[in-house]
């Protein structure tokens, strides 16, 4: 039966459910020439996992489709700006000598000049990123992406936030119910009621209530009601690549009023595993993810309250209170069954490394909400085609976080020994490393118009990483002609990087001046 899509269910609340929520009904306004209900079904007995608190720069244009203001966002979720990542202790598991950023902005000119090749054969005295992007300064500095004065989401360079998860659904929850018409039923599913043909027709609520829909979209977590419990879709793991399945999370006080606000995620390696540590605009948020496999909870628990005493002076990390969340490193290769399509820790999770699963559910939301099938019969040809997008980027996913570990020259712990081995290296990865031993990554290498990852952020962790090809480049043609220009820019992005480091205020320097906008507006 060829049923019209009328009603969109989204089955579980939280960062997953209220973004495809909001996405959706953004998208798709109600009124007299689209009769689209979109309802959000929640738990009242579960609390929001938020297993991430950093974003990436695809999140700004997520906040403008759906109508939020950028200045609500920061006030009311704590937010601070991101800029990317600042990996210590991964290469050689040394001091703070060992440590690279991964910026948001790609380098300059990159669409026309490869950079790696020149600075493979003349910038080596320089990091990476420092060389090819003044954001790399800017972040050095612990500055804000922009002035006081720029718009909203507007900005001098690319950046992401920081925020508080939970804080960030209940400002989506608002935002859908009030601003975008989205429906709310506040219950536990009792049971999933079939239609004879195998879709779901409705859900039966412990509150006696029985919500029909013709779209499903599973935001369970990692129970994941509709795509795990009643269509049985199988869970790959990938715990034979990325070993890390548990992670301990802990909010640390600022030592003093005031403190500076890193512009970056701070990812510091451990003997079997990592630190994050992010600055939130009243705290920060730290947490050790780790191989439970490679060392137990006791020994992971005394390793981030170090991290915290180095970090944190004046800080008791025993009067802190943790919270340790375990997960199986995984997707599901078919999120999309029938009528029902799962999204955020339903369809899957990894680690936290490099803050892929917000993006994930970014992703998926805006295919559904861009693509949504408006009778049966089309559903099935949407269906294909987002299994198909989201298994490519699953295992673009894994493919780069496990990039940070195969280049690794760690062989103080058999975490980095297991990590190093070729067999523990997805085929696809080995293969391009192979191949970026005799040429650098570019354009090719992130062929899509819809990659996760473009081809720099390969760059930026390869040649943070210590990696070295076996040739520059510097014999070809191109090389020679390109030099003239490609000096030109390398210049140009240290006149940059000083012009901007003048200029820009820092981290909590803007977050004050909106909370200073929000104050006289209200």
């Amino acid at each position: 039966m060829n049923r019209p899509t009328r009603t969109v269910v989204v089955v579980g609340g939280g960062t997953a459910g209220w973004i495809t929520a909001n996405r959706i009904a953004a998208e798709h306004p109600r009124g007299e020439h689209s009769p689209l209900r979109v309802v959000l079904v929640e738990s009242p007995d579960i609390p929001t996992i938020g297993v991430g608190e950093g974003t990436w720069p695809s999140m700004r244009s997520t906040l403008q489709r759906i109508g939020l203001s950028e200045d609500e966002l920061v006030q009311a979720t704590d937010a601070s700006f991101k800029q990317g990542t600042l990996f210590t202790g991964w290469a050689d598991g040394g001091d703070e000598t060992d440590a690279y950023c991964h910026p948001f902005s790609l380098p300059l000119e990159y669409s026309s000049l490869n950079p790696a090749e020149y600075w493979l054969e003349q910038g080596r005295g320089t990091p990476f990123a420092e060389f090819v992007t003044p954001q790399a300064r800017v972040i050095a500095e612990g500055l804000a992406p922009k002035q006081l004065a720029t718009p909203e989401y507007a900005f001098t360079v690319n950046y992401g936030y920081h925020l508080d998860a939970g804080r960030f659904a209940k400002l989506l929850h608002r935002h859908a119910v009030e601003k975008l018409g989205v429906g709310y039923v506040a219950g536990n599913v009792r049971h999933v009621e079939p239609h004879a043909d195998g879709d779901v027709a409705a859900l039966a609520l412990d509150t006696g209530e029985r919500i029909e829909g013709d779209l499903f979209v599973d935001c369970t977590g990692q129970r994941a009601l509709l795509i795990g419990e009643h269509y049985g879709e199988s869970f790959h793991s990938v715990r034979s690549l990325l070993f890390n399945d548990r992670a301990i999370a802990v909010q640390v006080p600022y030592a003093a009023d005031g403190e500076a606000i890193a512009s970056v995620t701070r990812a510091t390696a451990q003997s079997a595993g990592w630190i994050w540590d992010i600055g939130l605009g009243s705290r920060r948020g730290l947490g050790h993810v780790y191989s439970s496999a490679h060392i137990d909870e006791a020994a992971a628990q005394r390793a981030l309250r170090r991290y915290v005493e180095r970090t944190s002076p004046g800080i008791d990390p025993d009067a802190l209170n943790t919270r340790t969340i375990a997960f199986e490193p995984g997707y599901r290769k078919t999120p999309w069954v029938r009528n029902s399509v799962a999204v955020g820790l339903s369809a899957g999770f990894v680690e936290p490394l490099e803050a892929s699963a917000l993006a994930l559910i970014e992703q998926s939301a805006s295919i559904i909400a861009g693509q949504l099938p408006r009778d049966r019969r089309l559903m099935e040809v949407v269906a294909g085609r987002f299994n198909g997008k989201m298994g490519y980027h699953w295992e673009r996913v894994v493919e780069f976080l496990k990039l940070h570990y195969a280049t690794s020259r760690r062989d103080d712990s058999e975490y980095w020994l297991d990590n190093r081995a070729t067999d523990s290296c997805p085929e696809g990865l080995r293969e391009k490393i192979n191949l970026w031993r005799q040429q650098t990554p570019w354009h090719d290498d992130a062929p899509r118009l819809d990659e996760l990852f473009p081809s720099a952020s390969y760059q930026y962790v390869l040649y943070g990483m210590g990696f070295r090809p076996c040739h520059t480049g510097a014999d070809r043609v191109s090389y020679g002609r390109l030099r003239e220009r490609a000096d030109e820019v390398f210049h140009s992005v240290r006149e940059q990087g000083a012009r901007m480091a003048r200029v820009l205020p820092s981290n909590r320097e803007l977050i004050g001046a909106i909370a200073q906008r929000a104050g006289e507006g209200g």
